[in-house]
């Protein structure tokens, strides 16, 4: 969901019982999987990171929407099951998203997570009992009931920066460690413009773990192994054995569990030839996005020579460079970005 309506935060909206509160708006950041897919439910380390490429959501004036079965309206019904009060429909949003879609970035994740915030600030009685463990533990268990997935995503969105988790068959992964990212690195986002089609991935994934497939016990020490790779660069900040450590969970990724795309390596090919970067495959794969790093310094003109590098082949890919983020901050009713200020976007 894409917009541009950005509402004045003073704009009141009608709590339960007729109380006025400020509205509601939330900002969550998306997330890059630097390493670990599926192992945040399978079992295994991963390693998550939060981008400073943002979803709003915001309660703007005006009547309730008619009833509908989008992720709006499951929301809320999620949320009437669990807190006394609340009338039948909800509040008006509206939705802006600086995330690509259907990329590997959790771009609706951060949409479910958002959602839950901006309803909880301004209908909740008290929004302060819906608190940042309240509001993983539900996202995980409204996308858990869709997607029958992990937790990686919602705890990635909710807490920022970045994350070594402990993967779990079910409920969140454990939170092993907890790190800012250095400053002075920048994410490129190279958005293919081939929308990720993971289809029954999951369930394919957990009939391999059933029968006990070896190319998925493979993938899984692999991957764990260079996601401890990761998390060892990233304390370290040493941005060439993180960029090694990345490839290494490509490469099994793509050769271990078919992730990758003809398109995804084609484009991988290129930027490694264009900037002598590597690029990882973010997300389930089938499609969807590929993130690298560079130094900060050094981002306008990588930028520019991987634009120009795609160009002819692959029209409609975007290069995105963009920022960590510290997650979101709560305040007066109001969920905004701790992250940097000058995220630089491109196009």
């Amino acid at each position: 969901m894409t917009g541009s309506v950005n509402p004045p935060a003073a704009t009141p909206a009608e709590a339960p019982g007729g109380v006025l509160r400020p509205a509601a708006r939330a900002v969550v950041p998306c997330r890059a999987c630097l390493s670990g897919e599926d192992l945040d439910w399978l079992g295994g380390r991963s390693v998550s990171l939060a981008l400073d490429l943002t979803t709003e959501v915001a309660v703007v004036p005006g009547p309730p929407p008619p009833p509908s079965d989008d992720w709006a309206g499951q929301v809320w019904e999620f949320l009437r099951q669990r807190i006394a009060g609340l009338p039948p429909r909800p509040p008006a949003v509206s939705v802006r998203s600086d995330a690509p879609a259907a990329s590997g970035l959790s771009s609706s994740t951060a949409l479910i997570v958002g959602l839950f915030r901006a309803y909880a600030d301004a209908c909740a009685p008290d929004p302060d009992t819906v608190d940042s463990a309240v509001l993983a533990q539900w996202a995980y268990e409204f996308e858990f009931a869709h997607f029958n997935g992990g937790g990686m995503d919602h705890l990635a969105v909710i807490e920022g920066g970045a994350l070594l988790l402990d993967g779990r068959p079910t409920g969140l992964p454990a939170v092993r460690d907890r790190a800012r990212f250095p400053a002075g690195w920048t994410v490129l986002v190279l958005d293919s413009a081939q929308r990720k089609d993971t289809g029954d991935h999951i369930r394919t994934v957990r009939a391999q773990l059933r029968d006990g497939d070896p190319a998925l016990a493979r993938y899984l020490k692999e991957a764990d192994a260079a996601s401890a790779a990761a998390w060892s660069a990233i304390g370290a900040e040493d941005l060439g054995a993180l960029a090694e450590a990345m490839d290494r969970a490509h490469i099994t990724m793509r050769d271990q569990q078919g992730m990758s795309t003809p398109v995804l390596e084609e484009l991988r090919a290129t930027a490694l030839a264009a900037t002598g970067l590597l690029f990882k495959l973010s997300g389930a794969g089938g499609g969807g996005a590929l993130v690298g790093l560079c130094r900060t310094a050094e981002t306008a003109g990588t930028a520019a020579a991987l634009r120009e590098a795609i160009r002819t082949a692959h029209p409609d890919a975007r290069v995105i460079p963009t920022r960590a983020s510290d997650g979101p901050a709560a305040g007066a009713g109001v969920t905004r970005p701790r992250g940097s200020a000058d995220q630089m976007n491109g196009s």
